[in-house]
Parts: C-alpha cells; structure tokens; sequence
C-alpha cells in the first residue's frame, strides 16, 4: 500500500509550471547520477517573475520519487505558498533562502553530500587542479568553513560572503554547492565540480606524484568553455538529459 501523500498540479502560471518539471527533473537526474543522500540535500529554484518565492523539495520523498506537481513552494522567511503534506528541511531552507536573498541573478542553487565531494572538502589544500574538468570550477570557486548542520540564521551572512560571485562553493567537512541562472547551468555546473572531486580522490590513491594545470591555462577557462560549447553552455546538454530520464525515470514532469 502507498502511503505517499496524494499532491495535486498547483494552480500556476506556464513559466512556474516549466520551473517546476525542470526542478524536479534536477531532482531525478541527481538520483540517476547518484549523488542523493536519501533525502538530505537539496535544490532550489526561484519562481519566476516572483522575487520572494522558491520551489524546494518535499522533505521526505526520495529524489526519485520528486514530480513538478510535489515541489513546495515558499518564500524567503519559510512560509509555505499553497497547499502541501510535506514539509522542508529546516537546513536545506537556510542555504538556500540565504543565497536567493542575495543573488538576484541566481535562479537554481544546488547542494549535494556526496562521498567524492565530501572526501576533497575535507582536505586542507582543497580542489587541485589536476584534470581539464578542474580549471572550469577552479575559475569561480569559494570556500565556507564548517560551523554545523546549517540551522542558524546567524550563519547566512557568512555563506553567502564566502559565495561572493561564484557559481561553486565548497562546503569544508559538508559537502558541494553550485548556483546558476538556469536549473541546467546549475546541474551542469554540479556535473563538473562533481567529477573534478572524484578524479582528484582516485588521482590522489595512486600514490603518486601528482602534475597540476598552469594557472595560465585556468585563467582563460570561461573563453574555452565558451569555444568548446559553442557559447550554448548548458542547453548543450540538457535536452539530452532529459531524453535520458524519459527512457529511465520518467514522471517527473506529472
């Protein structure tokens, strides 16, 4: 037997609507990836054309359960906007209020916990530069020291200073974060920061000596990027994606 509670499709408008089922397919495509912690670590997305309103997860239903429909909405002081079974993780509520509230250009902002990610954030020197995938993140990287699980307003301002400008923070002893315009920019950055941390782990257990990319070469990442993608950066890959959870776990647009 289910024992799920039933969400409806919430009266909204298209642009919401299409916010919602590119949110919850983020949702599935971390479950796919396997960088879900069962159902501790979030994504956020700003409503669009509401500049005090964000759509969050379910707190509760695993990542591959989440649907367009499930998402709840709030604002920035944790009010929920409609009806909803579920609440929100009080912690995934602190990063992410935190970050909407300051950077108005930032329409997703994602966090995992994941064991590669974790691994690195641990580590004193932090993400190296060994792979070609590094010197993409490396660019517009920040660090925020470890003050506990993230409950304390008191906590916000320190977050989003150690954010700045970035679109990737590293969480030391937590885990990863990446904001974006787009909830593609987003999951492609995450994509990045992601694997840069597994090949540094894997790189690091062959005991060896390791070689590190030019700072010359970091420099001029965001041009290569461009070049590289034909300046279409993440609407490269996302259609692709989601053709990919239809195959795989589709539903997530109901």
């Amino acid at each position: 037997m289910n024992s799920r509670p039933e969400t409806l499709k919430p009266a909204c408008s298209e642009a919401e609507w299409q916010a919602r089922v590119d949110l919850a397919a983020a949702y599935r495509l971390v479950a796919l990836f396997h960088w879900d912690d069962l159902v501790f670590t979030h994504i956020s997305a700003r409503v669009p054309g509401e500049d005090n309103a964000f759509l969050i997860n379910p707190y509760g239903m695993l990542f591959e359960e989440i649907t367009a429909s499930s998402l709840v909405k709030v604002d920035h002081e944790g009010n929920k906007l409609g009806d909803s079974p579920y609440p929100v993780n009080p912690a995934g509520f602190t990063i992410h209020s935190a970050v909407h509230a300051v950077r108005h250009e930032v329409g997703c902002v994602l966090h995992t916990h994941t064991l590669n990610g974790i691994a690195v954030s641990a580590q004193a020197e932090g993400l190296l530069p060994l792979s070609q995938q590094s010197i993409f993140v490396l660019g517009s990287l920040g660090y925020h020291d470890y003050e506990g699980v993230a409950l304390r307003d008191d906590e916000k301002p320190r977050l989003v200073r150690d954010l700045g400008e970035n679109s990737f923070l590293m969480l030391r002893n937590h885990g990863l974060l990446t904001v974006g315009r787009t909830i593609a920019d987003a999951f492609q950055a995450m994509y990045l920061f992601e694997t840069t941390c597994a090949i540094q782990v894997r790189a690091q257990a062959g005991g060896g000596s390791l070689v590190h990319v030019a700072p010359e070469i970091i420099a001029t990442a965001r041009q290569q990027a461009a070049q590289v993608t034909r300046s279409m950066g993440s609407r490269l890959i996302w259609p692709g994606l989601l053709r990919r959870l239809d195959r795989q776990m589709p539903g997530y647009g109901d």
